[in-house]
């Protein structure tokens, strides 16, 4: 697909959104979730996001029933999107259904920066 093609698929997509990413996407939005700029249905190389996150580099997948038969090609994208330096985190439809608070909190984690090591070789704080 050409990016102008992705990109209207895209707004296709936001605008036919599943029920859990409408649930996602109220926690997430307008910068509610730890002052975070989400964006939904976000065009990354050839591929289309379901959320992304610039600063920090993040992407939140949903994965519903039909990603069960296309773990290679999930397996690829999460691949192109860590090299293009974004952390990736998925969860399925159910999770979102069942769990929103757990989510939210995993997704937090996931915010959190990465402990760096000092010159000597302990944790910094």
């Amino acid at each position: 697909m050409r990016d102008a093609e992705l990109i209207h698929h895209a707004k296709s997509m936001r605008r036919r959104a599943t029920e859990p990413e409408q649930r996602l996407w109220l926690a997430l939005r307008g910068k509610r979730f730890d002052g975070v700029k989400f964006r939904r249905q976000k065009v990354v190389g050839t591929y289309i996001v379901d959320f992304a996150a610039r600063d920090p580099m993040i992407v939140v997948e949903l994965d519903g029933d039909s990603h069960a038969g296309q773990i290679d090609y999930d397996e690829r994208r999460t691949r192109f999107l860590e090299e293009q330096g974004y952390r990736v985190i998925r969860f399925t439809n159910k999770d979102v259904m069942t769990n929103l608070e757990g989510v939210l909190a995993a997704i937090a984690v996931t915010l959190a920066p990465l402990p760096t090591l000092s010159p000597e070789g302990e944790r910094a704080i």
